[in-house]
């Protein structure tokens, strides 16, 4: 009988699928991420979650340090983009979260079709 496995290296596919989705998909989400939490082109939007944070920051060093969390993300939002090296972070990151998606996906893919081929090879007379 002929039992089918997902071998190792579809995992490493999957895997690799998933990482470039992460980054491709982070690096475009981005901007539209920070613009609903209040970093728009136009600026912090009032009564936002980025109003809250600069609020919070501003009370507790006296203003918005630069180089500051609130500040990197106030310029990025700014900008409705990312810089170079702001591109090349989250893309890393949405790669990492995505490729190791991407191999769960792949070693419960090979799992399953190994359960459900021995469950049909048990019901072959």
């Amino acid at each position: 009988p002929c039992v089918l496995r997902i071998s190792p290296a579809m995992v490493a596919v999957w895997a690799v699928v998933g990482a470039v989705a992460g980054s491709v998909g982070a690096v475009v989400a981005a901007p539209m991420v920070l613009a609903g939490f209040g970093f728009t082109t136009a600026g912090i939007a009032a009564g936002s979650a980025a109003a809250g944070m600069m609020s919070s920051a501003a009370a507790a060093t006296g203003g918005v340090a630069a180089g500051s969390s609130v500040a990197f993300l106030q310029s990025v939002g700014a900008v409705g983009a990312l810089a170079g090296s702001q591109t090349a972070a989250v893309g890393m990151a949405g790669g990492i979260v995505g490729g190791l998606t991407g191999a769960a996906a792949g070693s419960l893919a090979s799992q399953d079709g190994h359960i459900a081929n021995k469950e049909f090879l048990k019901s072959r007379p």
